[in-house]
């Protein structure tokens, strides 16, 4: 919107300084500082809103025990998080611009399923939300969506300016696990509905504790920023050896946008939490973090970039299969760790809720710093 309208002031009135609307890096930091304070200022508003409404936290019984006591702590407190990422990318991004329009899409496509899920949990009282199948549908949905508007959208288009690379879609080229009838195009869906389903609802574990997801969720916005303003800079992609994604320079503000707005909701949400994201944010952030990455072609990057959540979503797989595997077996079921999510291992041997969730972003921090490493390497 705003770079429209200085757009027009520079063509039509010659403005001073409305020029620099078309620099990306001042976009992105005007976005990340819109959005921290929309974070900060609206999200003690809407903080009291859901105080005055009653719209508290339901602990489950099986959580830890020191969980109890934030029993009622608002929550649903995502809405912030979705209106800190929107509204500046509305101010600030290029709205013609596809890639904005998906991940802003996504963003909000999973924010108001994980709305409905709160919704579920906290006005009609049932502490397992919405059915499990109608939010993998809602998550397939979302996949689906996404691989088709970067598949067959004509403004969609790569240039790989390695010289011993050929021109592809993608990073990796998905036509090599096409054989038969299935094509590559349906390999190629298959596989963004797998990073969209897998990334949201690692995101979604990961919020257990105070500033953990929110936390996270800055970092890796922060690495994927750093990756996409090198896909989306000629120069800089020359330079690296990458592939060029002409247009995903706008990705670079959008991410400028969701890290601003969880150190924006951080502010209310390091421990001891005055509102929890719920749902609402979490799913939310899954979906903004899948759909970035599919845009800048760093797929395979993911499982480092996202590590901290994918491990811990790795923690609830290894712990239900070998639980269900000696239960079948010994008849008795066996734990690996202490509880799942990972985070609650650590929690019930004691450590407090800060010290954990500090280590896991410096956790999440080297492992960004080893994604662009990569980069150069490979």
């Amino acid at each position: 919107m705003l770079y429209e309208l200085f757009g027009w002031l520079e063509s039509s009135y010659d403005l001073p300084g409305s020029g620099v609307f078309r620099f990306i890096t001042f976009r992105a930091a005007l976005a990340a500082i819109l959005a921290m304070l929309i974070g900060t200022i609206v999200g003690k508003h809407i903080i009291h809103v859901l105080r005055r409404k009653q719209i508290g936290e339901t602990i489950r019984e099986v959580g830890p025990e020191s969980h109890k006591s934030k029993k009622g702590t608002p929550t649903m407190g995502g809405i912030i998080i979705l209106i800190a990422i929107l509204l500046p990318c509305l101010l600030v991004a290029r709205l013609d611009n596809i890639y904005v329009l998906v991940m802003m899409g996504a963003t909000l496509w999973m924010g108001l399923i994980g709305l409905a899920d709160d919704y579920i949990k906290v006005f009609l009282k049932d502490k397992q939300g919405m059915r499990s199948g109608a939010k993998v549908l809602g998550q397939v949905g979302l996949g689906i969506l996404v691989a088709a508007a970067l598949y067959f959208h004509p403004d969609v288009q790569d240039v790989a300016l390695r010289t011993n690379l050929p021109v592809t879609k993608h990073l990796f080229d998905y036509s090599q696990l096409a054989w038969g009838p299935i094509s590559s195009w349906l390999v190629y869906f298959a596989v963004i509905v797998l990073i969209v389903t897998a990334v949201t609802n690692s995101v979604n574990l990961t919020d257990g504790i105070d500033g953990l997801a929110a936390g996270v969720s800055a970092i890796t916005g922060t690495g994927l920023g750093i990756l996409a303003y090198m896909s989306g800079n000629i120069k800089t992609a020359a330079y690296l050896n990458v592939l060029y994604v002409p247009m995903s320079g706008e990705v670079v503000v959008f991410l400028a946008a969701l890290v601003g707005a969880c150190i924006g909701f951080l502010w209310y949400n390091t421990y001891p939490a005055q509102v929890f994201m719920g749902d609402t944010g979490s799913l939310a952030l899954g979906g903004a973090i899948a759909s970035s990455a599919i845009i800048i072609k760093m797929e395979l990057l993911l499982p480092i970039l996202c590590g901290i959540f994918f491990v811990e979503s790795l923690s609830v797989i290894i712990q239900v299969t070998y639980f269900k595997y000696t239960k079948r077996k010994y008849g008795d079921g066996k734990r690996i760790f202490r509880m799942s999510p990972l985070h609650h291992h650590f929690e019930l041997g004691g450590i407090p809720e800060p010290k954990i969730v500090t280590r896991f972003w410096i956790v999440a921090i080297l492992l960004v710093l080893v994604a662009v490493a990569l980069l150069k390497l490979r």
